[in-house]
């Protein structure tokens, strides 16, 4: 049997319902370089990456040469629009208060823009300053890497089969499972799409839920279940 001993957060599309308001902003510059994406196509493919990795995989897929100021035209945009149109998950507060293990996240996002979107959302003081940027810890390597997630094991002084992530992306699942932690699913944020619990399935997490006030049960019955 194992019991848990932490409980580790995504927080883009988990605490924050920021990629659907990312995937607007990223999807109205690209239509002017001639990349005609939805938004929800956007979250749908690219969710939990980094964008710079959403360009090199765009670049290759169509071959068109997006500027290097592209990234923070983008980040310039999307800081405007924080500000009246970003809100977080509902019943992320109740959730947090239900749960007695220590919490910290994992992110892909850059610590200013944590601090700053957190910040917005009243949730940057329930977290630091166990906030962790992917980019800005270890080597940097972002997800699907699972380098931040050991990261934060470590300072925990955790084994990974004790700690428990909450992850809405496919990419940053993947991570977390091959981290050695157990991994719920999430898909209860703007973003989610048909099909989305069943892709975070087959990457391994052990379970899928859609409402945060679910998460203090799943965890207390993840920390009973024998692991497998």
């Amino acid at each position: 049997m194992s019991s848990l001993s932490l409980v580790i957060f995504d927080c883009d599309g988990v605490l924050i319902d920021s990629e659907i308001l990312a995937a607007k902003v990223e999807s109205t510059i690209l239509k002017e370089y001639g990349c005609d994406l939805s938004a929800e196509e956007i979250a749908h493919r690219f969710a939990g990456l980094t964008w710079a990795r959403i360009i090199e995989l765009l670049t290759a897929e169509t071959g068109i040469n997006f500027p290097d100021d592209l990234k923070g035209r983008v980040a310039e945009a999307f800081d405007k629009r924080v500000p009246k149109e970003l809100v977080a998950i509902e019943g992320v507060g109740a959730m947090l208060d239900a749960l007695d293990l220590p919490r910290c996240i994992c992110s892909n996002s850059t610590g200013a823009q944590l601090k700053f979107m957190l910040g917005h959302v009243g949730l940057w003081d329930r977290f630091r300053p166990y906030v962790y940027p992917a980019r800005e810890v270890g080597e940097g390597r972002p997800k699907p890497a699972p380098d931040v997630f050991l990261h934060a094991c470590k300072e925990f002084d955790v084994e990974p089969r004790r700690a428990v992530v909450l992850e809405d992306s496919v990419h940053g699942a993947a991570a977390a499972v091959a981290a050695g932690c157990r991994v719920v699913g999430f898909t209860g944020a703007s973003h989610s799409y048909p099909g989305h619990g069943e892709a975070l399935s087959d990457v391994g997490v052990e379970t899928v839920i859609s409402r945060l006030s679910d998460f203090p049960a799943v965890v207390e019955a993840l920390s009973s279940w024998a692991e497998t």
